[in-house]
């Protein structure tokens, strides 16, 4: 299958992920009003996609609770067309069964999911802080040296199946490193994956492939030679190299993510304010390119989603 090609950016906005801790930055948005805000004024900056994850509210420990995303949701939802995304990797204390919770009572148009069980090491972090707001976070990144993120390809296999074939949910893979892409190939191959489907290469995680312009474009090559017209492109790069990998991307067409998920950081030693500032300084980098923005209904259009008036919240 084919698919018509699109000269639309899609710009993919993550708004907290489970990685960074409030010590680390102010901006960082952790209670359900706080993660509204900043993900509605993401949309509005130009981001067509949201990906979400859920905070205890009380102290920002990344949480699997379904009542927790209800609480930002649907207030999301009214005040955006943009798609939103919710993850199913969740963070890394928490098992596969607690990362599908919340997807399956939402039934998103789309969901994060990582292609391949890895080391996933954010332990380095944590020896640029002396002090800490809350007690949860030095242990949970220092405890990342002893850990494997889980997704065998059974749990692939099932998350594809509960989500995808029961729910209609269309997936943002993934890809860590070049295996993974493979990993991806294999459920193409199986059909358990219907193009068009939406690649996200991923680069700078200590336990993935690093950040090199040189691997940035043999993952390319990759896809292209694995996936051919059927996938789209989108590249993401943590920390300093999050702006740099996102504009390098667009020369041959790619889609960008951005967000304080993946970088906390508008410029060299600078915190963003926001997630809206990161969309915005991407956006302007993209047209100043001579790229269009995909509004949320062409990224509809060419992610072939089901629709916002599907989900379940």
């Amino acid at each position: 299958m084919t698919q018509k090609r699109s000269n639309k950016v899609i710009i993919t906005c993550a708004v907290t992920g489970g990685i960074h801790t409030p010590t680390m930055s102010d901006a960082l948005p952790f209670t359900p009003d706080a993660i509204a805000t900043q993900a509605i004024e993401a949309a509005e900056a130009g981001a067509a996609i949201l990906h979400l994850h859920a905070r205890d509210p009380a102290d920002g420990r990344p949480s699997p609770d379904p009542a927790v995303f209800m609480q930002f949701l649907p207030r999301i939802k009214q005040a955006t067309d943009a798609v939103l995304n919710i993850t199913t990797g969740g963070s890394l204390s928490m098992t596969v069964e607690q990362r599908l919770a919340a997807p399956l009572v939402a039934k998103p148009e789309m969901c994060s999911l990582n292609m391949g069980s890895m080391n996933f090491g954010i332990f380095p972090l944590a020896d640029r802080y002396k002090s800490w707001k809350y007690g949860w976070e030095e242990p949970y990144l220092r405890g990342t040296d002893d850990f494997i993120f889980r997704n065998t390809f059974r749990d692939i296999e099932r998350i594809l199946k509960m989500l995808g074939e029961e729910h209609g949910t269309r997936f943002e893979h993934e890809c860590y490193d070049v295996g993974h892409l493979y990993n991806l190939a294999h459920f193409v191959d199986r059909k358990l994956v219907k193009p068009p489907f939406f690649v996200q290469t991923i680069f700078g995680i200590l336990g993935g492939i690093g950040a090199d312009m040189r691997n940035l474009m043999f993952m390319k090559e990759t896809a292209d030679r694995l996936f051919g017209a059927d996938y789209h492109w989108s590249v993401l790069a943590a920390g300093r190299s999050q702006i740099p990998f996102a504009t390098q991307a667009a020369m041959p067409g790619g889609n960008v993510r951005v967000g304080l998920e993946d970088s906390l950081y508008i410029g060299p030693g600078k915190l963003a304010t926001s997630n809206a500032e990161q969309v915005a300084k991407i956006r302007r980098i993209m047209e100043e390119l001579g790229h269009a923005i995909a509004t949320p209904a062409e990224a509809r259009a060419m992610l072939a989603l089901k629709g916002g008036d599907q989900v379940g919240f």
